[in-house]
C-alpha cells in the first residue's frame, strides 16, 4: 500500500514539473522591476518559473520580445506599444492590464505649470506615446494650444499656440530626471520619477488623471497570446498579492488597471 502511495505521490511530482514552464520576462528597472517580483511569486505557485530581465529604456524590451530574447514584456501603455507596432513591425499583442503610471512635470524652478516664464525650457520625452502626453498636459494647463486634430500622439509640430514661447527640448524617457538642474519642467514618467527619489503625489507641480488611456500591460508575441502560460502569466500580475503591494508601497503613484 505504502509503496502504491509513494508511486502515486511520484507521479504528481512528474506531473507538476512537466506542468511547469520558464517564462523570461522583461521590465523597466523601478515599480514594473518590484511588481514583477512579487508576481514571480505568486506565479510560481501555479508551476510559472519567471525570470525577470530589467532594461534602463523603453526601446529594449520590445526589441527583445520580438526577438525571442524574451517571452513577455510588462513596462509600457497601449499608446506607445500601438506606435513601436507601427513604427517597427512587431508582432506583439497586449494580453492583460497592469497598473496605471500617471506621467507628471517637474522643477526645481516653479511651483506650477502656469508659473512658466515667457521663453522656458521644458523637457518631454522623444517618444511619440510619452510626448503626446506632455503635450496634453502643457495644454490642459493652458500654456500652449494644440491643433483640434492632435490626439493622445501628439507631436510638437501639432503645437498650434505657444504663446509663452517655450522651448521644447525632446529626450530620452530614461534621462528625463537628469534635465531637472538644466530645464525649468521636466515631464517624467512615473517609474523614472521613483528611480530618481520623487514622489508623484508629492512633488509634481501637473500629473495626469490616475484613470486615463494609459494603463500599462503584459504584451507577449502575437504567436504566443492563445498559450495556457498566458493566462498563468497575467493571473500572477493582477492577483491580489500584486493589488496589495501596489497600494501600500506606492501610495496612489501607481493605481491598479484591473
Amino acid at each position: 500500500m505504502r509503496f502504491k502511495l509513494l508511486l502515486a505521490m511520484a507521479g504528481l511530482a512528474l506531473s507538476a514539473s512537466a506542468l511547469a514552464e520558464d517564462i523570461r520576462i522583461a521590465v523597466t528597472q523601478g515599480p514594473h522591476a518590484q511588481i514583477a517580483e512579487v508576481a514571480k511569486k505568486v506565479a510560481e505557485r501555479d508551476g510559472l518559473r519567471l525570470t525577470i530581465v530589467e532594461f534602463a529604456d523603453y526601446i529594449q524590451p520590445n526589441a527583445a520580445l520580438d526577438a525571442g530574447d524574451v517571452q513577455a514584456n510588462s513596462f509600457q501603455h497601449l499608446p506607445f506599444l500601438q506606435s513601436q507596432v507601427q513604427a517597427r513591425g512587431y508582432r506583439i499583442s497586449p494580453v492583460g492590464l497592469t497598473v496605471t503610471a500617471p506621467l507628471g512635470f517637474y522643477s526645481k524652478r516653479v511651483k506650477s505649470l502656469a508659473g512658466l516664464k515667457r521663453g522656458a525650457q521644458v523637457a518631454i520625452p522623444n517618444d511619440p506615446s510619452n510626448s503626446g502626453r506632455a503635450l496634453q498636459l502643457l495644454q490642459k494647463a493652458g500654456v500652449l494650444r494644440l491643433k483640434p486634430t492632435a490626439g493622445i500622439t501628439a507631436t510638437v509640430a501639432d503645437i498650434a499656440d505657444n504663446p509663452r514661447e517655450l522651448r521644447i527640448v525632446q529626450v530620452d524617457a530614461a534621462q528625463s530626471p537628469r534635465t531637472l538642474d538644466d530645464v525649468d519642467a521636466s515631464a517624467i514618467n512615473t517609474n523614472f520619477a521613483v528611480q530618481a527619489g520623487l514622489q508623484p503625489a508629492r512633488d509634481a507641480i501637473a500629473i495626469e488623471d490616475a484613470r486615463g488611456p494609459y494603463a500599462n500591460l503584459i504584451a507577449v508575441r502575437t504567436a504566443d497570446k492563445d498559450k495556457p502560460w498566458v493566462a498563468r502569466l497575467v493571473k500572477a500580475f493582477q492577483s491580489p498579492e500584486v493589488r496589495r503591494f501596489v497600494e501600500a508601497q506606492f501610495s496612489g503613484a501607481l493605481v491598479i488597471a484591473f
